[in-house]
């Protein structure tokens, strides 16, 4: 039987637990800092950064979803980012992926949000079937932008122009 439940504070090593499954299931493991103090510190505290969604089957952590707000300037409405979406490999074809897509979306719906969106990888053809049977659409002519590292660190802490 799937429950799907909000995360809790004590959820916060199985979170690090399952993103560690999911950035090796992407082949990029050793990109992972998060630990279990970054989530409760971003994710339960005050001010919540992310809300997190876990999907159980017969009581086992089976998948879960990341997700929070973002704010289309073009819609004047809020949206639902999903950062991560990741359905553990023996639960795979069992619905669940659905069923938390499904989930969001309610929310999604509920805070007035006018769609969700999120990222998946060229590579991953079977997630991009999915995704199109439920009616979403890849965006073409759009490319995901990260900057990070030592060029973020050099920008955040240039001279202001002035």
């Amino acid at each position: 039987m799937l429950v799907i439940r909000k995360a809790t504070a004590a959820d916060a090593t199985l979170i690090v637990d399952m993103i560690r499954e999911l950035a090796d299931f992407e082949h990029e493991l050793e990109q992972v800092d998060a630990t279990p103090q970054d989530l409760l510190r971003d994710g339960f505290g005050a001010n919540p950064r992310f809300c997190v969604s876990i999907a159980e089957w017969n009581g086992q952590a089976a998948a879960y979803a990341l997700y929070f707000s973002t704010y289309s300037t073009w819609a004047g409405r809020p949206s639902l980012f999903v950062e991560d979406l990741f359905v553990r490999g023996q639960f795979r074809r069992k619905g669940i992926g659905k069923a938390l897509l499904q989930h969001l979306a309610a929310v999604a719906h509920e805070q007035n949000c006018y769609g969700m969106h999120w990222e998946v990888l060229d590579w991953n053809a079977t997630a991009i079937d999915f995704y199109r049977s439920l009616g979403a659409r890849i965006r073409n002519g759009w490319l995901p932008v990260l900057l990070m590292g030592r060029a973020f660190e050099e920008l955040a802490s240039a001279e202001p122009l002035g």
